[in-house]
């Protein structure tokens, strides 16, 4: 299968919002727009110079599946950026799309950004989540519990030669 990201547009923002809101995906994705118009501003707002968020849509043998994006871009804090992804393609998921969309993207922000350090959560029933990040080179670091629900926290430092080794 050809994995490939590609630019996020008004209409894969349409799009991408219409998936990610059904009732199997935001259980284990929270969605910080609650409307089509809210997310057309946020990525109006990841466009500009000043942004500290940046996305990329998933395409897999040339059908778009999903999103990967980064926020909380900072070069002096640590972790350097926050990730997150979603395949919204039911039929797609468990075929390794999210793991390739997300070592490629992880190549891309770190020569983009210069950043070492990515964090990232999950609710710890995510187990294809948990996989996708662990196959990535990121550790758990701890797992805690928010509003009745379990989440795991993990950490990826590009400097450990486990992940050079492992992603590039």
């Amino acid at each position: 299968m050809n994995i490939t990201l590609r630019p996020r547009t008004r209409e894969s923002v349409k799009t991408y919002f219409e998936k990610a809101s059904v009732p199997e995906i935001r259980k284990v994705l929270p969605q910080k727009a609650k409307t089509v118009e809210e997310a057309l501003e946020a990525y109006e707002k990841s466009l500009l110079p000043t942004s500290t968020s940046f996305g990329l849509t998933v395409w897999a043998d040339g059908c778009y599946v999903g999103d990967v994006w980064c926020y909380c871009i900072d070069q002096g804090e640590e972790p350097n950026c926050m990730l997150s992804y979603c395949i919204f393609e039911s039929s797609m998921w468990s075929r390794g799309i999210a793991t390739e969309a997300v070592k490629l993207f992880l190549s891309l922000i770190r020569e983009k950004f210069h950043i070492n350090t990515v964090g990232a959560f999950t609710f710890s029933s995510n187990e294809a989540s948990v996989r996708v990040l662990e196959k990535n080179g990121f550790a758990l670091v701890e797992e805690f519990e928010e509003d009745g629900v379990m989440s795991k926290y993990f950490r990826l430092n590009f400097t450990e030669v486990k992940y050079v080794e492992k992603v590039i």
